[in-house]
């Protein structure tokens, strides 16, 4: 058996169980989740029909654009290209896939045909404005701390850990750009490099201890103070966010106090904060450090999702109990992706129908978080 790959598999799986696990509830408020589970945590799916009427528990968009950020690696991998070119056509793919495809088209990200992500799970204003832009050849603008780049990032450091392909600092950088793409905040993107450093270096353990978590997290502050000096504001709240997240999490406080003396969990910071948090607390229980980060009223499935990549990096896919992975909505695309990054190349894709889907019927409205 080899460790990476069922670890790399683990940390793919984990983000997507973090996000199902939290989709449900991430426009719930603490008392609203507390009146439906009687204040304990969601530690089990909110389960839905999908179109062949099985019960399945739905990601959200921040799956489905990791799902294009891993496709991207492997394409720039296999053309021999710039990644954050093949990562910014791959996000206009995602961003046709929530609109309109145009006719015809000939997808670079062959998970584009899976018309299971033809579906829009509350998609970010944030990413889905940038990326309209994008598409159009402009430049885009905002100011946003929104956590969804954070969420998305971390198949960069997935795909990075196999091989020794990329340098740290290399795929630290390409995912602190990757997420300034869409989010231009700089309280958006750095975190984003934070969330892939500590990925990538979980991987590099053949046995990770909470104190290797510990240590990567400390090694991603130093990374990030020197991919971004200028921001020095920014990487000392940045800093002091995760020093205080480390301190709470050996007291011995109620998890809820604790994650709102971090803050509301909806920017890109406090959502890294409380998913290192979240898996610093509860490092040997994944069902536990999961169903802490989703379970207080801030953006449930961005901070499930951060707190899963880093879970999974940690014990594995074979660690992740089997009623999480079992109903996991795509689940065999999510595994057959980690597999392709393991590889460091595309294999044939699981089967499934083209998306037909040639117009924008389906279109919900954007959430203004993220």
């Amino acid at each position: 058996m080899n460790l990476l790959k069922y670890r790399m598999r683990g940390s793919l799986i984990g983000g997507a169980v973090g996000d199902a696990l939290g989709y449900s509830i991430e426009r719930d408020g603490y008392a609203e989740i507390c009146r439906r589970y009687g204040c304990e945590r969601l530690s089990c799916y909110t389960l839905y029909l999908d179109e062949a009427l099985e019960r399945v528990a739905r990601v959200s968009d921040n799956t489905q654009m990791a799902l294009f950020t891993a496709n991207a690696m492997l394409n720039a991998r296999a053309k021999g290209g710039d990644p954050l070119q093949e990562i910014r056509q791959a996000y206009i793919e995602w961003y046709y896939t929530q609109t309109l495809t145009p006719p015809e088209y000939q997808w670079t990200c062959r998970i584009g045909e899976d018309e299971r992500l033809h579906v829009q799970r509350s998609p970010a204003n944030a990413c889905m404005s940038s990326l309209d832009a994008i598409s159009k050849g402009l430049r885009p603008h905002n100011n946003s701390k929104g956590c969804d780049a954070v969420a998305r990032i971390a198949p960069i450091a997935i795909y990075a850990a196999a091989g020794g392909r990329l340098i740290i600092d290399r795929s630290d950088s390409i995912a602190g750009e990757a997420a300034r793409m869409t989010h231009h905040h700089p309280m958006a993107y750095m975190p984003a490099l934070v969330m892939a450093h500590i990925v990538r270096e979980l991987l590099a353990y053949d046995h990770p201890k909470r104190i290797h978590l510990k240590v990567s997290i400390v090694h991603a502050i130093e990374s990030l103070h020197r991919m971004y000096p200028d921001n020095r504001s920014e990487w000392e709240r940045i800093n002091y966010l995760i020093k205080l997240a480390i301190s709470l999490a050996i007291n011995e406080k109620e998890d809820i106090d604790n994650i709102k003396a971090i803050g509301r969990g909806r920017s890109g910071d406090e959502v890294l904060a409380i998913g290192i948090y979240c898996a610093l607390r509860y490092f040997d229980d994944f069902r536990w450090a999961l169903a802490t980060a989703v379970s207080h009223g801030g953006d449930s499935s961005s901070i499930g999702a951060v707190t899963g990549y880093i879970m999974g990096a940690a014990v594995s896919y074979r660690g992740i109990p089997r009623d999480f992975i079992d109903v996991l909505e795509m689940h065999d695309l999510i595994v057959h992706m980690a597999d392709d990054l393991f590889k460091g190349k595309i294999t044939k894709m699981p089967s499934s129908t083209p998306s037909r889907r040639t117009s924008s019927s389906h279109k919900q409205t954007a959430r203004d978080e993220g």
